[in-house]
């Protein structure tokens, strides 16, 4: 009996594996990997585990979750962005639960299951939506900064729901504001004595574990405070995951909070699967088989109505159209906070398992949407604006050169781009500019710099920019449409025109000369080269000399920049920092800087820190005192010797 149930768990865990790494390659995210695991190993398909068995080891998850939110829930960051947190998040979640509860009630739900339904509907998710946006570099763009706005309000309407829950189930009594505001006002009584707690008893608790220096003792600490909080406010009569939460938001604000996250996350991952494992298991897909058609009709209704919703909100803010379009696109989806509800409704019998099935699918499924409505969210907003096209139909590119073939073409106004095009200005030279982002476009057209709307990989576009009358095209940034497209198309439609490449390295680098590059320059290795030739420079060789090697290097491919020696991965030929605190017997106490034989310890004094001042590079006849802090610079034995000296003589 042991063995088999040893063999189905290790038979579970292969198929997460199996899962997750197709779904990685496909691009969604691993949390469905986990509902799909829990789909094949529970009564929908091979029956070894059932939600119940899970439902204990599951529930730890959520509490690590909530722990780890609460370790980056930061007050500094949320009161610099109130206005849209407070604003526009609390209008969202509001809004679309209300919306959401009243279609559900009038739907022939109960009061109850339309709260619960308007709730998991409101959220959405923020491990998708923030590492597709940071992937995309949009973080600090205007929709970006929306989108996180109102994914931390959400975060933090968790909260409440936790404490709503459990009050919802309380033996079937009808829901009334005494109740809701007893709860609300037990849960605030319960937040206080854990601040008290956390503010004087938690950062004495880990200075004590800290100073152990036992990972082990650190790590079992963390676990033993996280799963202690929540025990205290279960025992109250509210959730696991809310003292959990609070116990992470009492020590985010600590020194400690790098190492508790790091600390914590191998375990808060582990358990965290096995809680969607078992969200996995409540899908019957009998269910899904039956209701299918009520699942893609309630699946179209929530991402439609979250995200004109949201656009909405965005557009009574003033906002604009593209970047309302771009944040309600982004947002559209529901969360994994929303299976965290979901999951404490059945616990609590407030949700019926028919229900709770077609709302897990359509969770499952917007979150497989997800990905691709946040990457195309913009494009898709410019469609709908008709940026694109009115660029194109308005732009009309006509270069005004003195002289024939005197015109270089920039393609690319990046970094890159415009430093060559502050230079081509200050001397006078004619150039021209495209480039695909109307942004960049529009504020330098502002400016009256040359610069064009247009895909260089269109024949019509180049040929607009006057190609054939170009002596020079420089192509300024690094995509693999260069070789593919952009380089042979150039080369084509001028055939005599000297064509530079930029690069990062000189990967590739005879690729590109064979598509047509006249020269390709590689960042990296032209950077060592200038190093170089300062450092010649300064050592008195001549500047024709120093421009004749770098000449060769060029035309050899700087087959003197590879090659090098290998060594072993140490960090003890680099030089570090140390602090040597100076007790009342120290050696050196009472003597002057001038009287320490640095030349023979061979390492350097940088400063010396005195009563909380620091002086750098104080004169030789400093006295040294008890208490002083010597500020030394030196490889590490170098470092353990002059501070054994130091001390001890």
């Amino acid at each position: 009996m042991e063995h088999s149930f040893l063999i189905q768990v290790l038979s579970m865990l292969v198929i997460a594996i199996i899962s997750i790494a197709i779904l990685r390659r496909a691009g969604l995210p691993a949390i469905l990997a986990y509902l799909v695991t829990g789909v094949i190993s529970g009564p929908s398909g091979f029956n070894w585990f059932s939600q119940h068995q899970m439902q204990s080891v599951a529930e730890l998850g959520v509490v690590l979750l909530m722990f780890s939110l609460g370790l980056e829930f930061s007050l500094p960051r949320l009161w610099a962005m109130r206005r849209t947190v407070f604003g526009l998040g609390s209008a969202q979640v509001i809004v679309t639960t209300l919306l959401a509860g009243c279609i559900a009630f009038f739907s022939s739900l109960s009061l109850v299951e339309s709260i619960v339904v308007g709730s998991a509907v409101a959220l959405s998710s923020t491990a998708i939506v923030l590492k597709l946006l940071n992937e995309q570099g949009w973080l600090r763009r205007r929709h970006g900064e929306l989108s996180v706005s109102v994914l931390l309000f959400q975060d933090l309407a968790v909260v409440p729901l936790l404490i709503l829950l459990p009050l919802l189930a309380s033996g079937g009594e009808p829901l009334s504001l005494q109740s809701i505001g007893y709860a609300l006002a037990e849960g605030v009584l319960a937040f206080i004595a854990l601040m008290a707690f956390g503010k004087w008893g938690l950062p004495r608790l880990f200075d004590e574990v800290a100073r152990s220096r036992s990972n082990e003792l650190f790590m079992l600490s963390t676990l033993v405070v996280a799963l202690l909080t929540g025990a205290l406010t279960q025992w109250l009569g509210l959730s696991m995951a809310l003292g959990a939460f609070m116990a992470g938001m009492l020590l985010g604000e600590s020194q400690y909070k790098r190492q508790l996250e790091a600390d914590i996350r191998p375990f808060r991952d582990l358990l965290m699967g096995l809680f969607f494992i078992s969200i996995g298991m409540l899908i019957d897909f009998s269910l899904v088989l039956q209701f299918w058609w009520q699942i893609l009709i309630i699946l179209i209704a929530v991402i439609v109505g979250k995200a004109l919703v949201i656009f909405a909100l965005l557009r009574l803010a003033k906002e604009s159209f593209r970047i309302s379009v771009s944040t309600a696109l982004s947002l559209a989806q529901v969360g994994e906070f929303s299976f965290v509800v979901l999951a404490l409704a059945v616990n609590y019998q407030l949700l019926e398992i028919e229900l709770s099935t077609k709302l897990v699918m359509v969770a499952v499924l917007s979150m497989a949407i997800a990905p691709w409505l946040v990457r195309h969210s913009v494009d898709i907003a410019r469609r709908m604006q008709g940026v694109r096209s009115k660029a194109e139909k308005t732009m009309k590119i006509d270069p005004q050169v003195e002289h024939q073939n005197d015109l270089v073409l920039i393609l690319g106004y990046g970094r890159v781009g415009q430093t060559i095009a502050r230079f081509m200005k200050t001397e006078a030279v004619p150039f021209l500019v495209l480039d695909l982002d109307p942004t960049r476009v529009s504020e330098a057209r502002k400016a009256g710099e040359p610069v064009y709307f247009g895909d260089v990989c269109k024949r019509s576009i180049l040929k607009q920019a006057k190609i054939r009358d170009a002596k020079l095209i420089v192509l300024t940034f690094s995509s693999s449409r260069i070789l593919e497209e952009v380089l042979p198309l150039c080369r084509q439609l001028a055939p005599e025109a000297k064509i530079l490449v930029r690069t990062r390295d000189d990967t590739g680098m005879q690729e590109l000369e064979e598509a047509g590059a006249s020269q390709v320059i590689p960042e990296t290795l032209e950077g060592s080269l200038m190093l170089v030739s300062q450092v010649l420079y300064q050592c008195g060789v001549p500047l024709t000399r120093i421009l004749k090697r770098l000449e060769y290097e060029r035309r050899n491919h700087y087959q003197y920049l590879h090659g090098f020696f290998s060594g072993a991965e140490t960090d003890f030929t680099l030089e570090h920092l140390h602090a040597v605190a100076l007790p009342k017997g120290a050696n050196v106490v009472g003597q002057t800087l001038a009287d320490i034989p640095w030349d023979k310890l061979r390492v350097e004094l940088r400063a010396v820190r005195r009563s909380g001042a620091e002086v750098e590079s104080p004169d030789h006849d400093w006295s040294i005192r008890s208490g002083d802090t010597l500020i030394l610079l030196g490889k590490p034995r170098r470092i353990e010797k002059a501070e054994i000296y130091l001390l001890q003589g």
